[in-house]
């Protein structure tokens, strides 16, 4: 009985010793990753003078209080907006990046249910292909779809800003992203569902409008998050296509460092503005995309 015991306090100990060893891990890894993103959005808000000062070696004390102890400033946001006129930046990235992420997951979910019910002949090798294009690196396309664009006017200014090339230059990425993204979903749901909704009178459109994107919609909405992500984050595509008028916020961020000088305040400010709405985004609709990203599970 004693062993038994014994066995029993060195099981719970070793128990104890792996959860407070995931805590800490968990902990190293906020902090981590966190950590930075909190310094940027402290220094766009700090002078110059207080951004740099740099404590002495080993004064944590003091490392603590130059990071958070300091008088505020919004001089960098003001200078962004009505200086760099930011706002059109911003304004170009929002209508790129939506439309974008809209038109990739309206077809996306489109062929996607089409390969996860369809029976098409060589539809693994299809649907391969289709991902392969998602694959290719961006400079391999860049020229190619430059010239396209040129030949039909699509990056010709109009009233000053002309979206067009940019929009369908992310679909191009995304939209193959979105398709292999939501096939396992409509593949996860019951082939039962839609002989339910036929039975009741809905017709294969109207059963996949009624019945299957319900269901999927964790799916779906993740596919968005994910494509608007990658569009809002695009620096590659929006520096070639986005031409002055449609110049997006990445590109204008990048144009604060120069060879003249370093921006570093408006820097520290632009990139909180480029991270914050993705966060609270992810943070608004956290369920569906914990729901979309886990995958796998079975509706009935």
């Amino acid at each position: 009985m004693a062993d038994a015991e014994l066995v029993s306090k060195a099981a719970k100990r070793k128990r104890a010793f792996w959860r407070t060893l995931m805590y800490v891990a968990i902990a190293a890894f906020f902090l981590w990753t966190t950590l930075p993103l909190v310094i940027m959005v402290l220094s766009s808000m700090k002078e110059l003078r207080d951004a740099f000062q740099i404590p002495a070696i080993g004064d944590w004390t003091g490392a603590f209080k130059k990071l958070f102890v300091f008088e505020p400033t919004f001089r960098h946001y003001h200078d962004l907006f009505v200086e760099k006129h930011f706002l059109t930046y911003i304004i170009n990235s929002v209508i790129a990046a939506g439309s974008a992420s809209v038109i990739s997951v309206a077809f996306g979910a489109l062929a996607a249910y089409g390969l996860a019910r369809g029976r098409i002949r060589g539809e693994q090798h299809l649907s391969f292909w289709i991902l392969s294009t998602r694959m290719a690196p961006v400079v391999a396309v860049m020229v190619p779809l430059y010239s396209i664009f040129t030949g039909l006017g699509l990056l010709e200014a109009v009233r000053g800003r002309n979206l067009v090339g940019l929009i369908l230059a992310y679909t191009t990425f995304d939209l193959p992203f979105a398709v292999w993204f939501m096939r396992s979903f409509f593949e996860d749901i019951p082939v039962e569902v839609e002989e339910a909704a036929k039975m009741d009178g809905c017709s294969n459109i109207k059963a996949f409008y009624k019945v299957i994107l319900p269901l999927a919609m964790p799916g779906i909405v993740a596919a968005l998050i994910l494509c608007l992500v990658f569009s809002w984050n695009d620096f590659i595509f929006a520096s070639v296509f986005g031409q002055q008028g449609a110049k997006t916020l990445p590109v204008a961020t990048a144009e604060l460092h120069s060879t003249v000088a370093i921006q570093w305040g408006g820097i520290m400010a632009a990139g909180t503005i480029l991270i914050i709405p993705m966060l609270f985004l992810g943070l608004l609709v956290k369920k569906y995309l914990v729901q979309g990203m886990t995958m796998g599970a079975v509706r009935q």
